[in-house]
């Protein structure tokens, strides 16, 4: 096959795979959801999957950004190793190992509706969770360790939204932050693996995931970037309440009833 028509059919196949509308808006949304993973660490999924899923559907922008992120924070993961406590990671990892599959389970068979209310919920309660300043200040044990594991996997599984519960439990410990951001890359590359095996199962790896990959991670990539840039130059307070109000935004315009205003 010459390269003219190698680039033609790969051409041919993107046109087909990507959705027919709002990959411009998906584009400035990763921008936006990069920048406020970049510089408070959290908030990703909570801004991107409420308002991508009011685009193209929850069964297409759930494993979109479990595909992007993935790809984007490789680089963090060996110093993480290195840093984390694998002890508590793993037990952690073990309750994911049944949380991940059940709430991709429920991704895969619910009415998508119904699903997307689901998920609007499951974000207001989330951001309602980080607002709160709440935090797990006791001992960690190791049921309530997988415990929490099983809840954020399950999120995770369904909207990729698992990051509230898991810094909640290990933020307000005697450990430092930065075993703390160390647990929680870890713990996230490992939840990721459960997540790529239980969508591959689930049939949700489907031509218009990888289409919208090649579109969107540089955005997403130049937004991670972008972020962990602009933290140093003012108080993390002032980038967290950004974060929170992005993150109650985008809930309330990803609701279904507001399907008119994006698109």
């Amino acid at each position: 096959m010459s390269l003219d028509a190698l680039l033609a059919d790969t051409g041919a196949w993107f046109a087909a795979a990507l959705p027919d509308h709002g990959v411009l808006a998906l584009i400035v949304i990763a921008f936006i959801a990069g920048l406020a993973r970049g510089f408070s660490g959290f908030g990703a999924a909570l801004i991107f999957i409420p308002l991508g899923g009011a685009i193209i559907g929850p069964k297409l922008i759930s494993p979109a950004l479990l595909v992007i992120d993935g790809l984007a924070t490789l680089g963090m993961i060996p110093p993480a190793w290195r840093s984390a406590n694998r002890r508590e990671v793993f037990t952690m990892a073990a309750g994911a190992v049944l949380g991940v599959p059940a709430g991709t389970a429920a991704l895969a068979l619910m009415d998508p509706l119904t699903l997307r209310w689901a998920i609007t919920a499951i974000a207001i309660c989330l951001l309602a969770l980080l607002v709160s300043g709440w935090r797990y200040h006791g001992e960690p044990r190791a049921p309530l360790t997988s415990m929490t594991g099983l809840i954020a996997g399950l999120f995770s599984g369904a909207a990729q939204l698992g990051g509230p519960p898991v810094v909640a439990y290990w933020l307000g410990g005697k450990t430092d932050f930065a075993r703390v951001r160390a647990n929680v890359v870890l713990y996230f590359a490992i939840s990721t693996c459960f997540s790529v095996v239980s969508y591959y199962f689930g049939s949700l790896f489907v031509p218009a995931v990888f289409a919208l990959m090649v579109v969107i991670l540089p955005s997403y990539a130049a937004g991670l970037y972008g972020g962990s840039r602009l933290f140093g130059l003012a108080k993390e307070s002032t980038f967290r309440l950004i974060c929170y109000l992005l993150i109650g935004a985008s809930a309330v315009m990803g609701m279904p009833a507001l399907d008119g205003i994006l698109r």
